[in-house]
């Protein structure tokens, strides 16, 4: 079992900057691809951005290419999204996710095994 825990969400103004991590645990977290979800009111849980083991290669949703930023440092089994420009659709809990697929970094929802709680993300108007 991997281990995921988000932190660094909170209040914004559109515009604004948030800086969101996820810390696993075990040994084997630099084999694992990393995702990045969200899920906003009503709505279904989305594709933000993904890296591969090795970090590149990398994807993004086209409405968070240009502003969003996924990166990860392995001697800390941690993957970060740096979050630029908010817009208050950017509205959601997102989530952390360890994809079951070596070298992996796509959208598909049921390729990631193992997911964090979230961390709520609010940008305001």
């Amino acid at each position: 079992q991997v281990q995921l825990v988000e932190s660094g969400g909170g209040l914004v103004q559109t515009g604004g900057s948030l800086r969101l991590s996820c810390a696993a645990s075990g040994r084997s977290f630099r084999t694992y691809g990393m995702g990045w979800f969200r899920q906003a009111p009503g709505l279904e849980r989305a594709f933000v951005a993904a890296i591969d083991s090795s970090g590149v290669p990398v994807n993004y949703a086209d409405s968070v290419r240009g502003r969003f930023t996924i990166s990860r440092d392995n001697t800390k089994n941690t993957v970060y999204l740096q979050m630029n420009k908010l817009e208050p659709e950017d509205t959601a809990v997102y989530y952390c996710a360890a994809s079951r697929i070596p070298h992996y970094s796509g959208l598909r929802l049921d390729d990631y095994g193992y997911w964090g709680q979230g961390t709520q993300v609010t940008v305001s108007s």
